[in-house]
């Protein structure tokens, strides 16, 4: 009975084994794979699972592949659920993939909730948080740079934290702010400032973001009412999932260094200069002095950049949990500047019972910036070299030292024997303290109540605290000995608090009924209150460098100012969405906003906007078009408002503090009248009409959008003179109106979705904006500076200057009317009367590109990973105003190397004027230069280590940015704007922080 069994058993293992061995031979499959509707689906993957076997489906869906008998088949295309099916030893396998709903059910943020991406019927873009962080920035707004068509946004300064300009289809204003409104976890942050204040967005983590989307047409936008004029850009941050607890660290660290420095004249090409200006022998022997000394080298420096950030994140179905802590180190490429920024993050959500959910965010942070001083607004004279460190680096003589024996700064005056005392060293602005430190709490407590199916109410209360400190101080240190008095020494502190308190009230009801029809209706109360202070103590006299700033007491003079403003708005708000069968979608909103700040007459403002979707695709018609994934066409129009424009307290009579008046031997401070009442005073509105469509191609393997749009922007606020007999010189009022309009477009692409990996994105964005009226219709034109002009019918920002025509040379006739000479620039006669008159000044230049754009591209394989990104400008004109200062051969200062080919009777030059003391270039467009630029943002690549136990994974990455750029722009960087955050003076370089390059390494480790 045993040996029975014994054989059963062996003959069972043979018959096993043989099975296996049949099983385990090699046969050779064929099959067709098919979409739902029986479509061939032609380049489908079919792989061995567990295997880099594989093969792709011909252009009528077949396939043929040698594989085990016992293996397994992976079949599997973009846009289509993968499929496993077993061989089983069979020679033919038919396959038909499923359509992967995800895209249809992908979910996109927009004001006061969420819709469904295939939902929105307003022109909304999304960035992916992986986008925003590629590149090191300490500002979200440089992640979003070049990524969204419509959106410019220019790096103003490349100082560390540095301001940053956004504009969402145009410039929307002339004097109002034309910053979109941030709104991070429902708070509502504003960004604003001068080419010297530290970004409020570089307190913000840009690791702790999710996501970011932008809303660019009045039906997204308008939800936000007064304030929603120049778009809005939703941030949500990070939030805690279920499942196993993660812990992340993501750190780099690396180096910058500018990207170019500009030729001067050495030591003994400006010596021969000082010859010829002053007409002495004060320098014997140029040639014998080389060189000299390479300020640029001196002040410009390799830089170390580093982050590091430690997330935690995990929870239960009831409770989820986010938290981060950051340290952020930048040292700027200018010596003296740098910007630290230490942050924390806490999202919590807990869900107490099935209907009541409550949760928080905090994000908290304190940054530090240590500025140095460029980008001045003088040209052609002197203070083109007191007011900038790039400025003093380009005109300091090459022969005086910068230090002493001793080490200490060595003035100028004290040097040459006091013959160079109208510049200064330029390490003196090193030098000067000029330090901000900025506490910030953003936070948020919301509590959710699902009243009963379909209807929940969420309230929510947000606090926006900021504190500021500035600490300013000059030293006797770097005064010329012979200069030191009284007033040597200046130093400030200044204090200023800003706190918003914001609560919101929203209920929202979503149903369908009929199968077919959805229903989504969101009704908004908030309220909103604002309050800042501050106070500024400044002196001079210090005895002593010793305390600096922190012992104001013992300075000679003293000057304190003190100031607090308070202000209010109250918002109402509803919202209809309706759709039917994926098909039709129609949205309905209204706000209306009542502010404080607006005139008596004009407390509340309505903004109303309707916009509508039909995707096409859901026709029977186009059923049979299998190469379309999808296709939807969307329309809106709305008009929104730009209260940002307006400080409070400017509808009414305000006074200030006047003269000093001596009144029975005392002097006593008076107080004059300084703003006239407005009760007409109102926000700015903005009517905009968008037409879109968007477009997926091919199983969603490539996707289109483009959008139209037209938008004209009434009651701008304009400053408006006033008779002299009236007791004031101007008016702020509603006066002006503006024009945008532009194309869109972005395409992304997903070529192989392989093995190796590849996708590209690209965008760009035409936008014209015209003014259309200024100061109620009284004037067409007004200078803004004496090259820039606001001009009826004409984009904003022209440059408007006489036109230059060479030098003059020998026997020429200088024409009556400015102040020519033989080599000297002349400017062309354009009426040809004979004159030079304020009628030759023609319009020379427009700093408003013809297009900007973005490219972006992807590949992975194997672990490895590489990314690129591009941005440019296109057909913008720049103001190259320091050329009218250094290539001024004036005297007593050096000069840009172009100027050793000067005018002189025996070398006449059609560019260069020759020396002459104290002589000026005229205004001419002369320094007009083509802005355009193609710059290479990022190059980054990466290895991902195979996972193993006790770490779910690790990347490593190295990465280049601003590596390089291409440009005939002959100053520092075409990215530029001296006068940042105007609407009305753009595209003028005077010597602004250039950006700089970087290489860094990084790694990313999750537990």
């Amino acid at each position: 009975m045993k040996k029975k069994i014994r054989d059963l058993f062996l003959l069972g293992l043979l018959c096993l084994g043989i099975t296996q061995l049949l099983l385990a031979q090699d046969v050779t499959v064929k099959g067709k794979v098919t979409d739902e509707k029986g479509e061939m689906i032609p380049g489908a993957s079919v792989t061995v699972k567990g295997s880099q076997q594989g093969t792709l489906t011909d252009a009528e869906g077949v396939y043929s592949i040698d594989v085990a008998g016992n293996a397994t088949l992976v079949f599997s295309f973009l846009g289509y659920l993968k499929e496993e099916v077993p061989v089983s030893n069979r020679s033919k396998i038919d396959v038909s993939l499923k359509t992967d709903t995800k895209a249809l059910e992908e979910v996109v943020v927009v004001g006061y909730g969420t819709q469904r991406k295939v939902e929105t019927t307003g022109s909304i873009a999304s960035v992916k948080a992986a986008d925003l962080v590629q590149t090191p920035v300490a500002n979200i707004a440089q992640g979003l740079q070049a990524r969204v068509a419509g959106v410019q946004i220019n790096q103003n300064s490349g100082s560390p934290g540095g301001n940053i300009s956004v504009r969402i289809r145009g410039t929307n204003s002339i004097n109002g702010s034309s910053e979109p409104l941030y709104v991070i976890d429902g708070i509502q942050v504003s960004n604003g400032g001068g080419i010297t204040d530290v970004s409020p967005l570089s307190t913000i983590n840009p690791n702790d973001i999710e996501s970011v989307e932008v809303l660019k047409d009045a039906s997204a936008s308008a939800i936000y009412g007064a304030r929603a004029a120049n778009g809005v850009i939703l941030i949500t941050t990070k939030r805690g999932k279920n499942g196993a607890t993660r812990v992340t660290y993501d750190g780099y660290y690396g180096s910058q260094k500018v990207n170019k420095t500009l030729d001067v004249l050495n030591a003994s090409q400006f010596a021969q200069l000082e010859n010829e200006v002053f007409k002495n022998n004060y320098y014997p022997d140029p040639a014998s002095l080389g060189e000299g000394i390479n300020w640029q080298k001196l002040i410009f420096r390799k830089a170390p950049i580093q982050n590091h950030q430690l997330s935690i994140n995990g929870g239960s179905e009831k409770t989820q949990l986010a938290i981060s802590l950051n340290y952020f180190d930048q040292d700027g490429t200018l010596i003296g500047s740098q910007f630290q920024r230490y942050s924390y993050r806490l999202n919590l959500d807990h869900r107490i019972s099935k209907n009541v959910k409550i949760g928080t965010s905090i994000l908290g942070s304190y940054s530090i910036a240590n500025g140095i001083q460029t980008g001045g607004t003088n040209i052609g004279d002197g203070g083109a070299v007191l007011s900038s460190v790039l400025g003093a680096a380009i005109g300091a003589p090459p022969m005086l030292q910068p230090y002493r024996p001793d080490g200490s700064i060595f003035p100028f005056g004290e040097q040459a024997g006091g013959q160079y005392r109208e510049v200064v060293n330029p390490l003196n602005f090193s030098a000067v303290l000029n330090k901000r430190s900025i506490k910030r709490t953003l936070a948020n407590i919301y509590g959710e109540v699902s009243l009963f199916k379909g209807l929940t109410y969420r309230a929510s209360f947000n606090l926006d605290q900021k504190g500021e400190l500035f600490d300013g101080y000059s030293p006797r240190s770097i005064v010329n000995k012979s200069d030191l008095n009284d007033n040597s020494g200046s130093g400030t502190k200044a204090n200023s608090n800003y706190l918003a308190l914001l609560h919101e009230s929203i209920l929202t009801y979503s149903t369908t009924f009929a199968k077919n029809h959805s229903f989504k209706a969101t009704a908004v109360f908030g309220t909103q209150l604002e309050q800042g202070n501050s106070n500024t103590m400044s002196a001079t006299g210090f005895p002593n460098d010793a305390t600096k700033n922190e012992a104001m007491q013992l300075a000679l003079t003293r000057t304190i100012s003190s100031g607090r403003s308070s202000q209010r708005l109250d918002s109402y708000m509803a919202r209809v969405n309706y759709g039917f069968k994926d098909k039709f979608f129609i949205d309905v909103t209204a706000r209306a906003d009542g502010s404080s700040k607006f005139g008596a007459n004009h407390k509340y403002g309505v903004f109303p906007a309707v916009s509508a979707a039909y995707r096409i695709i859901e026709e029977s018609f186009m059923k049979d078009i299998s190469w379309l994934s999808d296709f939807k066409v969307r329309g809106s129009y709305g008009i929104t408002g730009n209260a940002g424009g307006i400080d409070p307290y400017q509808s009414l009579a305000t006074v200030a503090s006047g003269n000093s008046y001596m009144i029975n031997h005392t002097y006593v401070t008076g107080i004059e009248p300084t703003g006239i009442a407005n009760p007409d005073l109102r926000w700015e509105r903005s009517k905009q009409a968008n037409i879109g469509i968007d477009i997926s191609l091919l199983n969603n393997r490539i996707s289109v959008i483009a959008d139209v749009y037209h938008k004209k922007t009434d009651d701008l606020l304009y400053v408006k003179t006033l008779p002299l007999s009236s007791g004031y010189g101007a008016i702020t009022g509603n006066f002006a109106a503006l024009q945008n309009k532009g194309l869109e477009l972005a395409v992304n692409a997903r070529i192989l979705d392989g093995k190796l990996k590849w996708d590209v994105s690209a965008n760009t964005t035409i936008n014209r904006n015209k003014v259309l009226g200024l100061d109620g219709g009284v004037t067409t034109e007004r200078f803004m500076t004496t090259y820039t002009v606001l001009k009826v019918g004409q984009p904003l920002g022209m440059f408007k200057t006489y036109v230059f025509d060479g030098v003059n040379q020998t026997g020429e006739t200088i024409l009556p009317g400015y102040d020519g000479r033989i080599g000297g620039h002349k400017v062309k006669d354009i009426t040809g009367d004979g004159q030079i008159t304020a009628a030759d000044q023609v319009l020379v230049g427009n700093p408003n590109p013809k297009f900007i754009y973005g490219f972006s591209t992807n590949l992975s394989y194997a672990g490895f990973d590489l990314a690129a990104f591009i941005s440019g400008s296109q057909g913008n004109d720049i103001y190259n105003a320091s050329r009218l200062s250094f290539e001024n051969p004036l005297g007593q200062r050096n000069l840009l190397a172009g100027v050793a080919d000067r005018w002189s009777p025996t070398n006449p030059s059609n560019q260069y004027v020759s020396g002459f003391q104290g002589g000026r270039l005229p205004i001419t467009n002369y320094v007009v230069e083509n802005g355009s630029y193609l710059r290479c943002k990022n190059l980054t690549l990466g290895y991902t280590v195979p996972k193993f136990k006790g770490l779910q994974g690790i990347r490593l990455y190295v990465s280049a940015n601003n590596l390089f750029t291409i440009t005939k722009y002959s100053g520092y960087d075409p990215e530029v704007n001296t006068y940042a955050g105007s609407n009305t003076v753009i595209g003028v370089d005077n010597f602004v922080y250039p950006q700089s390059k970087s290489f860094l390494g990084g790694i990313q480790v999750t537990f």
